[in-house]
């Protein structure tokens, strides 16, 4: 769990290595605090990646660690992105001067500025348009690294995908999504009867329940007794448990098919019910709930720190919730992806389609809600819900989404796994501090 903490703590400002010149001049004198694979980590490194971990934690409102468990993840985030560089460089992976380009351009396209003007932007804060690229280049090789090593390697088989089904329909235990036809016979109970006259009304159902109990015909029962609708001889139909009061789908929980319930008591009287029919759900027929949502995104990297987006969205948020601005045209102003040209509309997206920590926050949202600002793995992000529904997916819709679950899964174990492997195959030396 703490290596998973410490991974997303730092993901989102692996580019922002470089100090600004300014906050390197005010720290006392750099010493070495790690080797690996002959390759140093300072101090300095240690302490600029700190300061930002504690900037971010505190922008989202979570509790920041002590500064000796604090200090211990940072480094060890570091001791592992410094070996994975340097299986990159040892299996051959480079990044051309064009791709450093385009992603120099990017960047200066996402913070709305001519390429020149953002140079000049990073070089009043600091940082030199050589230590940007250089860092723009160790990420893009990372990435690289981690596609060619982890997500090429993650296959999800039909096999695995038909096991899935079977586990998930056999660990689907819940009365509530049971497919159930169920009978009733019905003696009614007037709602201002007395004591006396309820007593008599649920004597007379009792003797009902024993006359089904010993083998006479329910729908005969029911067509000459039932206060309730003869029609169908007192059969509701296959429908799912949740379209059943809740008192019935308690009463015949255990009751096995061909059989009848003990007396139901409610409002209307007294309810003598028998199983015709239960239905286990089928894994390959389900509903699922699909969100409507748009998003304002700000990528954080050298030229935009996370605290800093999150304080522009937080801005944001608040000229849309008075009225000063609508969301769509606040997305289409801001908004750095894809999605802005639309107002910022992703459209309808099932579960899964999403990255968890984007997904959490859009399903507590209610309609209209627009969230505080959040962090994923992308940037950071207002969202906003319009509207859900209800779907039922086809078979084939099943498997993908089944088929896509799995592959998130595997991906985040394999990537787990890999980055410990590459750390433990790094000689890595700690240094104490000089005296």
């Amino acid at each position: 769990m703490k290596s998973r903490f410490w991974a997303l703590a730092l993901a989102a400002s692996a580019t922002l290595m470089v100090l600004p010149a300014q906050a390197q001049k005010s720290q006392s004198a750099d010493y070495v605090v790690a080797v690996v694979n002959s390759e140093p980590i300072t101090n300095n490194e240690v302490r600029a990646a700190m300061q930002r971990v504690t900037e971010q934690l505190k922008a989202q409102r979570q509790a920041t660690p002590g500064a000796d468990e604090l200090r211990q993840g940072v480094l060890e985030r570091l001791i592992s992105d410094r070996a994975q560089l340097q299986l990159a460089a040892e299996s051959g992976i480079r990044m051309d001067e064009a791709a450093v380009d385009l992603a120099e351009q990017n960047l200066a396209r996402q913070n709305q500025m001519e390429l020149e003007t953002f140079r000049q932007r990073m070089a009043k804060e600091g940082i030199s348009a050589t230590a940007l690229r250089s860092q723009l280049r160790e990420q893009l090789i990372l990435t690289r690294l981690r596609e060619r090593e982890v997500d090429a390697r993650v296959r999800v088989s039909d096999q695995d995908v038909d096991r899935a089904l079977l586990e998930q329909q056999a660990a689907n235990t819940d009365p509530l999504a049971q497919e159930i036809n169920l009978a009733q016979l019905l003696v009614a109970v007037p709602e201002k009867a007395d004591e006396a006259l309820v007593s008599q009304l649920q004597a007379q159902a009792q003797a009902l329940l024993a006359r089904a109990r010993a083998g006479e015909d329910f729908a005969a029962l029911a067509k000459q007794f039932s206060d309730a609708d003869r029609g169908k001889s007192g059969e509701f139909g296959l429908r799912r448990a949740d379209r059943y009061p809740p008192s019935f789908v308690q009463a015949t929980q255990s009751v096995a098919v061909g059989s009848v319930s003990d007396l139901v008591r409610s409002g209307a009287g007294f309810h003598i019910l028998k199983v015709l029919e239960r239905r286990a759900p089928s894994a390959l027929n389900r509903s699922v709930v699909q969100t409507h949502v748009s998003h304002i995104l700000l990528r954080t990297g050298p030229a935009l720190s996370q605290a800093a987006a999150q304080a522009k969205l937080a801005d944001l948020r608040e000229r849309i919730v008075s009225g000063k601005t609508d969301f769509a045209s606040a997305a289409r102003e801001n908004s750095q992806d894809g999605s802005a040209a639309q107002g910022g509309d992703l459209g309808w997206a099932g579960p899964g389609m999403f990255v968890p920590e984007f997904e959490e926050v859009m399903n507590r949202l209610t309609d209209r809600q627009i969230s505080n600002p959040v962090v994923s793995r992308f940037g950071v992000h207002l969202i906003q819900l319009l509207e859900r529904r209800r779907v039922e997916l086809s078979p084939r819709e099943v498997r993908e989404l089944v088929r896509n679950q799995l592959r998130e899964t595997k991906l985040e174990e394999a990537y787990v796994s890999w980055t410990r492997d590459v750390r433990e195959r790094a000689y890595v030396e700690l240094r104490e501090p000089p005296q």
